[in-house]
């Protein structure tokens, strides 16, 4: 249960445009300290740009982003400290040890030397890797880095925790581990939790809240009741459909190009 009601994130009138394509257009919500908030959308509808502009990796062309009262764009060592994330796409080096990557994330983020080797060893085993510590991550199955991910993420205790599709490609006994931890965690320490998936469950055995972007517009959000209600619809599969259409969504390779040219830069 969430404990207390203030927003630690914000976001007001977010806008972000690659030359003639507005990827996010004009969105705004809030999150609430100790939430789980789900963040959904089809490929391509502005999920993933949303949250490089929320976690200082991209910077938004109009609007305003506050991340446990800091912004991003002035204030990006507070607000990265306030944050853990596990990407879409892989982000460990694979050519280092589970051990190393959570020792350098560790240096990175400032976490005390003293505390630093008891912290490592109690993430790893929280997600069951303390005997695989020293293999080197290339050896490593898919769930296996994406456990390590999480732990690495939560390593340096921050207040706010980002998945983009924490579990995409995992077998169901994996998501359900993560998923349990992660709720224990939001349980236990009040952690907030903002994620995306395509796994329409998840959300609703997870979520307090969800929004729902598409075409880089915020078009729903609520609890899922409140969504099933407003659409008449008996799942939230349904209700997702509904809202988005049935069409198969391709990720827009133009958007892609554009925002890689513009991150270049």
């Amino acid at each position: 249960m969430m404990e207390c009601m203030e927003n630690i994130i914000e976001v007001k009138n977010l806008t972000k445009k690659f030359k003639d394509l507005v990827a996010v257009d004009d969105v705004s919500f809030g999150v609430k300290k100790g939430e789980i908030f789900a963040f959904l959308g089809p490929n391509g509808a502005g999920k993933s740009t949303t949250i490089k502009m929320m976690t200082t990796v991209m910077r938004p062309t109009s609007g305003e982003i506050k991340i446990n009262g800091f912004r991003p764009e002035t204030e990006a060592h507070q607000v990265r400290k306030s944050f853990g994330i596990v990407f879409q796409d892989s982000s460990l080096d694979d050519k280092l040890t589970a051990y190393e990557n959570l020792k350098y994330h560790g240096i990175l983020y400032g976490v005390p030397r003293a505390d630093l080797k008891p912290r490592i060893e109690k993430m790893l085993k929280f997600v069951d890797l303390w005997k695989r510590r020293k293999d080197v991550v290339k050896k490593y199955s898919g769930g296996m880095k994406r456990r390590l991910e999480v732990a690495r993420g939560l390593l340096h205790h921050p207040e706010i925790f980002f998945l983009d599709e924490p579990t995409l490609g995992l077998d169901p006994q994996t998501r359900n581990y993560i998923w349990k931890y992660i709720k224990n965690l939001n349980q236990e320490k009040n952690i907030t939790i903002f994620f995306t998936t395509h796994y329409m469950e998840e959300v609703e055995q997870m979520a307090d809240r969800v929004a729902i972007i598409d075409h880089g517009k915020i078009i729903i959000s609520g609890t899922v009741k409140e969504l099933l209600e407003q659409t008449g619809k008996e799942t939230l599969e349904q209700a997702f459909i509904e809202l988005t259409g049935r069409d198969i969504r391709e990720e827009d390779a133009s958007a892609v190009d554009q925002m890689r040219n513009q991150m270049r830069h």
